[in-house]
């Protein structure tokens, strides 16, 4: 190829378009923002800790070549693990704990595309049970990963057992994380001593035995759906690992064979791009991490990620926009270079999933890899100069975090302390509060509801599996809550479907539109919106010449709330005679004025207004006062 054509082709192109320095940039924004303060429009400031730019510029890489400059499959492995490809397997979890019919689902899946499974081995107590799940499937080609075990030591030497000569070619892993079962559950399952004795145990009896497997877990993803921001699911993550490398190498484990007994699982939730780079830092930083510990090659400081498409932020209303959640989520997870993906089904929070909501998770991840090609290149986000930012933003942010905890005497200590929970905590309150004041969107939820959606018979109570009952221990150190953040604004609306079932109507809001026209249509739209994420029946009439009119209409309609909506200057005249006129007919009714027409407050009050909604209104609040204005909640 004649490079020197390529050059004066490209200078012809692009010579009649001058470089544009930085200064020139930021001179026009200015112009453009007319006196508006540039760092409270434009720089965005994360929950993460940092401050991300409006745009980003080949300068802007200035600094980042310390880590940026190894190539795909190349120690820090931040461009990903592998040099030839971006594959990544696909797995379906198996939830039931029956070893039979966990089976009939097993082979189901992998017929139609999944290479990699999650086990609910609660019930594998015996080599039959063990044989029972397994039958018929090929273990040399499916990942087998194992969760809910009784005993891990105990499922390993099953599992040697069942396998034979297969094992050194068998690959998947063993959900053994007793760190994370200290979070959840409050105390350790039997003792601090036993509990993290097993991990060593796994390593050094099985370790050999099942080269290909996973045997310790490092459960990111519960901080992730507890609230956490994505420095806390990393920092504690690596911080957990790093708490299991200490104390395999204390026990006589090579450094090496420690690494490679782990496996990370990270949640995946909709911040697309820094989702991706959260990927990228963290086998930067845990290639880091292990290199301390001098394993005897640098392939031992591979982190292997396990992607799970996040629960946090997924709704029981308006399910199937989960679909929509879930896809930009897996392509996160896939262009950050997780090593495995799975997409929970989008009605997992109200349903046992079925076959239809499995086929489209499974489905999800097979276009990105046979129509979408994600699986070809490898590290596609290098050299965007956004994306190489934010990983190095995550990457500094999230090493603090670590330094912190390890200050503190390391993971298990800063659980102990409660550290770890009351930081998650702080952050999931941050983030309730700006889901219910609508700065956080949950589409169907807190925003644009469907109001004629009915969930509540579509509820599946929870069914206890026969043998899968285990004693929780006594809690001696607090605990970290997965939840969902519709949680909230759910309750609410179920509740109105509960009032609506034992007393035959829902709660009516009448929407008195009058004056500007522009102005009451966009106050129409937004009262609409704020009733509807509780449920309400919303009548949203076209409009009224008067306010006595709108005010007949309201009354005939035996509204139990009525929204006054126009505009702020007209509401000095509209609001205190439609307020004065409904209470004087029904003294119980609920007035609201759309809006916040702060110098006319206490005079609109006076006249019997009883609420303004506005933007910045917190709505889950105000909705909940007025459930219990109206007897839907106590």
């Amino acid at each position: 190829m004649d490079n020197t054509k390529n050059t004066n082709q490209a200078d012809r192109l692009f010579g009649e378009f001058p470089p544009v320095t930085t200064a020139e940039w930021e001179a026009r924004i200015q112009e453009d923002l007319k006196g508006a303060d540039y760092e409270k429009k434009l720089i965005w400031k994360t929950a993460e800790g940092f401050a991300v730019k409006p745009y980003y510029r080949s300068g802007d890489m200035e600094g980042l070549a310390s880590f940026g400059d190894a190539l795909p499959g190349q120690f820090p492995y931040l461009r990903g693990n592998k040099a030839d490809g971006n594959k990544w397997r696909i797995c379906q979890d198996i939830e039931t704990a029956n070893p039979a019919n966990a089976n009939v689902l097993a082979r189901g899946v992998i017929a139609k595309g999944a290479d990699a499974l999650s086990l609910n081995a609660a019930n594998i107590d015996n080599a039959a049970s063990l044989n029972t799940l397994l039958e018929g499937i090929d273990t040399g080609k499916i990942s087998l990963n194992f969760n809910s075990a009784k005993s891990y030591p105990a499922l390993a030497g099953m599992l040697v057992q069942h396998l034979g000569e297969e094992a050194g070619n068998t690959c998947g892993s063993f959900d053994c994380d007793p760190l994370s079962y200290v979070l959840l559950k409050g105390n350790y399952h039997t003792s601090r001593e036993k509990d993290l004795g097993e991990v060593a145990e796994l390593v050094k009896n099985y370790g050999d035995k099942l080269p290909h497997f996973r045997l310790i877990t490092i459960n990111g993803h519960y901080f992730h759906n507890s609230g956490a921001t994505l420095t806390q699911e990393l920092a504690f993550a690596l911080a957990s690992g790093n708490e299991y490398m200490a104390l395999l190498t204390a026990a006589g484990i090579p450094a090496g064979k420690a690494a490679e007994s782990m496996i990370f699982v990270f949640a995946t939730g909709g911040n697309y791009f820094m989702e991706i780079a959260k990927l990228r830092a963290a086998r930067l930083l845990w290639a880091r991490i292990v290199e301390q510990y001098r394993p005897a090659s640098p392939e031992s400081a591979k982190m292997r990620i396990h992607s799970v498409t996040a629960n946090w932020n997924k709704t029981i209303y308006d399910p199937y926009v989960n679909m929509l959640r879930t896809t930009t989520e897996a392509m996160s997870a896939a262009l950050g270079g997780a090593d495995m993906i799975t997409v929970l089904p989008f009605d997992l929070n109200y349903k046992e999933p079925d076959g239809f909501s499995m086929r489209m998770a499974r489905n999800q991840q097979i276009i990105l890899k046979e129509e979408s090609s994600l699986d070809k290149v490898v590290d596609p986000a290098a050299g965007s100069y956004y994306i190489e930012n934010l990983t190095a933003s995550l990457a500094d942010a999230a090493w603090k975090l670590f330094l912190e905890v390890e200050e503190k005497g390391g993971m298990t200590e800063a659980i102990q302390s409660g550290f770890i929970q009351n930081s998650v905590a702080a952050s999931a309150a941050q983030k309730n509060a700006e889901i219910a004041a609508r700065r956080t969107v949950m589409l169907g939820t807190n925003q644009y509801p469907n109001m004629t959606e009915n969930m509540l018979d579509k509820i599946q109570a929870d069914e206890e599996e026969e043998d899968t009952e285990i004693t929780d221990p006594v809690p001696v150190y607090k605990t970290m809550e997965p939840y969902r953040g519709a949680d909230a604004f759910e309750d609410l609306r179920l509740a109105t479907e509960i009032y609506e079932s034992e007393e035959g109507h829902r709660p009516h809001v009448f929407l008195l539109a009058t004056g500007n026209l522009a102005m009451r249509k966009a106050r129409s739209g937004f009262s609409t919106n704020f009733f509807g994420c509780a449920g309400y029946k919303v009548t949203d009439a076209s409009g009224f010449n008067s306010v006595d009119e709108g005010v007949k209409a309201a009354l005939e309609a035996k509204a139990d709330i009525v929204v006054l909506c126009s505009s702020d200057e007209e509401y000095a005249d509209i609001a205190p005679a439609a307020a004065q006129a409904l209470k004087a007919a029904r003294p119980e009714i609920q007035v609201v004025v759309a809006g916040f027409p702060k110098e006319l407050l206490e005079q609109l009050k006076a006249a019997g207004v009883d609420e303004f909604i506005h933007v910045r209104t917190n709505v889950l609040e105000t909705l909940y006062a007025f459930q219990q204005k109206l007897g839907v909640m106590l």
